[in-house]
C-alpha cells in the first residue's frame, strides 16, 4: 500500500490543542490525526459496513 499525502487547513487554535492532545498521548500530531481517522473509520464502517475499496 502506497503512502500518500493530504494537506489540510487548521485554524491555530485547533492545531494548538491537536498538539497538547498529541503531546499527551506520546504521539506527534501525525500520529494522532491518523489514530483519529482510523477510529472515525472503524465507528462508520461498524454501523454502516465495511468500506470496500479497490
Amino acid at each position: 500500500m502506497a503512502i500518500k499525502s493530504l494537506s489540510i487547513r487548521i485554524d491555530e487554535k485547533m492545531l494548538n490543542k491537536l498538539h497538547v492532545v498529541s503531546d499527551y498521548e506520546g504521539r506527534s500530531a501525525n500520529s494522532q490525526i491518523l489514530i483519529l481517522i482510523r477510529d472515525c473509520i472503524e465507528l462508520y464502517e461498524a454501523e454502516h459496513g465495511k468500506i470496500e475499496v479497490e
